[in-house]
């Protein structure tokens, strides 16, 4: 009887390392995997990160490329436009044949593969910010009457 249990608590004990030993071996292996996708992730949310140009001067419109120029004060960037792009002139849906040369925008974009890619452009017309401007500086100018 005695061998039959020194025999059990030795098979017991045999069964016990070696579970650890397969356990501690396969750990690093799993995290050797997961480093990769970890580098992945982090990497995705990097090129995610969306960049703003606000009062921008569009300079160049190519509708066949599908691509806007806007001048900034840092210098000209080039948006493309895709069909997730939303463009809007206040709150009306626009397309980018309604986007001229000379127009103010402000647009927020990503970098996707070494091209920027628009995610929204508001549309402000120079020539409707200029006759605002004028009617407001032509109220200003006239004297109030009086009787």
């Amino acid at each position: 009887m005695k061998k039959a249990i020194a025999i059990l608590v030795s098979m017991l004990m045999v069964i016990a390392f070696g579970s650890a030993v397969l356990a501690q071996e396969k750990a690093p292996a799993e995290k050797k995997a997961a480093a990769p996708a970890e580098k992945k992730k982090a990497e995705k949310k990097a090129a995610v990160k969306e960049q703003w140009i606000k009062g921008g001067e569009v300079t160049a419109v190519d509708t066949t490329a599908n691509t806007v120029t806007i001048k900034t004060k840092k210098g000209e960037v080039v948006v493309g436009v895709n069909d997730k792009t939303k463009i809007h002139y206040g709150k009306a849906k626009k397309t980018i044949a309604d986007i001229k040369a000379g127009d103010k925008v402000t647009a927020g974009y990503t970098e996707a593969d070494g091209k920027n890619v628009a995610k929204s452009i508001a549309i402000w017309h120079v020539k409707a910010v200029k006759k605002a401007a004028k009617k407001t500086k032509k109220t200003e100018e006239k004297p109030a009457e009086t009787k």
